[in-house]
C-alpha cells in the first residue's frame, strides 16, 4: 500500500494527474487502446474511491481503462508492477517515459521496452506470485519453456490461466479424407481422369493448341470428430483446459460433437457452436451438472448409442476418449459399449493425462477394459503434449491407411 501512496501522491497536491498520465502512456505503449478522456476518468474514479483499498482502486481503474477482454491481463500485471514497489515504478517511467528534464529516451532503448512488454502480456501472469517483476525477455523465454513442460495438475492459479491462454493458440489440423465430391487440379495424379470440359474451354483459349490436361480429383475434407470428455472428479483440473484447446484447435473442423460424461452424458456441442472460447466455456459449466462426480462411461455411451448414433457419420468418425479411465460403472457393459462404438467408428483414441508418469499402466477394471479398445492411447497432461498431438494423430491414421493397403494386398496377391 506505500507503493500505491507514494506513487499516486496526493490529488491535492496534484501529484494524482501527472502520475495517472504516466501510467495511461505505459499502457499504451503495451498495446491497450486508451485516450486521455480513459485517463481522466481514471484519475476522477480514484479520487472517488481513494488509495485506501489497492482492489478497490484497480477495479474502478480498470473498469474506466480498459474496453477489450484481452486488455484485462495487461492492465492488472502492468497495475501490480506500477503500483506494487516505487523503486520499480521509477525504472519504469525511466524506460518508458520521458524524463523530468524534458529529454526522451535513447530510440536504441524502446525496441527492447517494446520486446518485453509484449513478453509480459504471456508470461508474468504465472510469474507474478514466485518472483520479482523483472523485464528481461530472456527471463520470459525461460518460464514459457518450463510451462510448456508443467503437468497441468501441478500448475498454480496464475500459471493455470496463462497455459489456458497458450493452450487456445495450438493448432490441430485433423486428419483429411478423399470425400466422394469431385474438384478440377492440375496437380491431380494422371491415372485420374480428364476433365474434357476444361480441356476444350482452354483449347478455345489458345487457339485450339492442347498445353495442359486437368483431371478430376477427389475433394479433401477433415474427418468428423466426436469428442468424450470425463468431468469427475479426478479429472478437475484437466477438463476447462482441454475444453478450451479443442474449441479453438477445432474451430474449422466439418463436424464436431462433444459430450461430457460422468454420472450421465452431456450434450456440449451447442456451447461448442459458440465462437468465443469463454461464452462456451461458460455454456458448458451451466449445461454439465455432474461435475466433478463419478465416472460411470459405460452407461453414458450406452446413452450414446440410444440417443445420438447418427452423430457416428458412416465408420468415418474420428473418437476421441479424454479420462484417466477410473471409470466406476459395470465393466462388462462398458466391453459391450466400447466394442460398439469402434465398430461405428474410424478411430478410437484414448487421450490419457495419466501418462505424464513414466511407470503408468492401465490396471484399474476400467482403464483396463478402454485400452484393449482403443487404437492408441495418447498423453494430454502438458502443453508439450497438446503440441505433439496433432503429429501423433497423422502419424496414427497413416499408419492406419498402410495397413488397410498391406491387408488387401495380402488378400489379392498379385500373379
Amino acid at each position: 500500500m506505500s507503493g500505491i501512496v507514494h506513487q499516486l501522491g496526493d490529488a491535492r497536491r496534484g501529484k494524482l494527474p501527472g502520475n495517472m498520465l504516466g501510467f495511461g502512456r505505459a499502457l499504451r505503449r503495451a498495446g491497450v487502446r486508451i485516450d486521455s478522456t480513459r485517463i481522466a476518468l481514471a484519475a476522477e474514479a480514484a479520487t472517488r474511491v481513494g488509495i485506501q483499498s489497492r482492489f478497490d482502486l484497480a477495479a474502478a481503474m480498470e473498469a474506466v481503462m480498459v474496453s477489450r477482454e484481452q486488455d484485462r491481463l495487461v492492465f492488472r500485471e502492468l497495475f501490480d508492477a506500477w503500483f506494487r514497489d516505487p523503486e520499480l515504478a521509477s525504472k519504469l517511467l525511466a524506460q518508458m517515459l520521458p524524463s523530468a528534464e524534458g529529454k526522451a529516451e535513447p530510440p536504441k532503448r524502446r525496441p527492447r521496452v517494446r520486446e518485453a512488454l509484449a513478453a509480459l502480456r504471456e508470461d508474468m501472469q504465472a510469474a507474478r506470485n514466485e518472483r520479482e517483476v523483472n523485464f528481461d525477455a530472456a527471463m520470459t523465454a525461460s518460464d514459457r519453456a518450463r510451462l510448456r513442460h508443467a503437468d497441468f495438475n501441478a500448475l498454480g492459479a496464475a500459471e493455470y490461466r496463462l497455459v489456458e491462454k497458450l493452450a487456445r493458440d495450438i493448432p490441430l489440423p485433423l486428419p483429411a479424407f478423399p470425400a466422394r465430391r469431385l474438384r478440377v487440379a492440375g496437380d491431380a495424379s494422371a491415372r485420374s481422369r480428364i476433365h474434357w470440359p476444361g480441356v476444350l474451354r482452354e483449347a478455345s483459349r489458345t487457339g485450339g493448341e492442347i498445353f495442359r490436361l486437368p483431371r478430376w480429383s477427389r475433394r479433401e475434407q477433415p474427418l468428423p470428430l466426436l469428442v468424450l470428455v470425463d468431468v469427475s472428479g479426478s479429472m478437475e483440473r484437466y477438463v476447462r483446459l482441454l475444453l478450451a484447446f479443442l474449441h479453438a484447435a477445432t474451430r474449422r473442423a466439418g463436424r464436431r460433437d462433444v459430450f461430457a460424461f460422468g454420472t450421465h452424458l452431456t450434450d456440449l456441442t451447442p456451447a461448442f457452436r459458440l465462437a468465443d472460447t469463454d461464452a462456451m466455456l461458460a455454456a458448458a459449466n451451466t449445461a454439465i451438472d455432474d461435475y466433478a462426480g463419478g465416472t460411470r462411461l459405460g452407461e453414458s455411451l450406452a446413452e450414446l448409442r440410444c440417443h445420438h448414433a447418427r452423430r457416428l457419420i458412416g465408420r468415418r468418425t474420428l473418437v476421441l476418449v479424454i479420462s484417466d479411465g477410473l471409470d466406476t460403472g459395470d465393466p462388462a457393459a462398458l466391453d459391450h459399449e466400447l466394442q460398439w462404438l469402434h465398430r461405428h467408428c474410424r478411430r478410437l483414441l484414448w487421450l490419457n493425462p495419466l501418462l505424464r508418469y513414466e511407470g503408468y499402466a492401465p490396471l484399474a477394471r476400467g482403464a483396463a477394459t478402454l485400452h484393449r479398445h482403443a487404437d492408441a492411447m495418447l498423453a494430454v497432461h502438458n502443453l508439450n503434449a497438446l503440441e505433439h498431438l496433432a503429429a501423433s494423430l497423422a502419424a496414427l491414421m497413416q499408419r492406419q491407411v498402410t495397413r488397410n493397403i498391406h491387408d488387401g494386398n495380402a488378400r489379392h496377391p498379385q500373379a
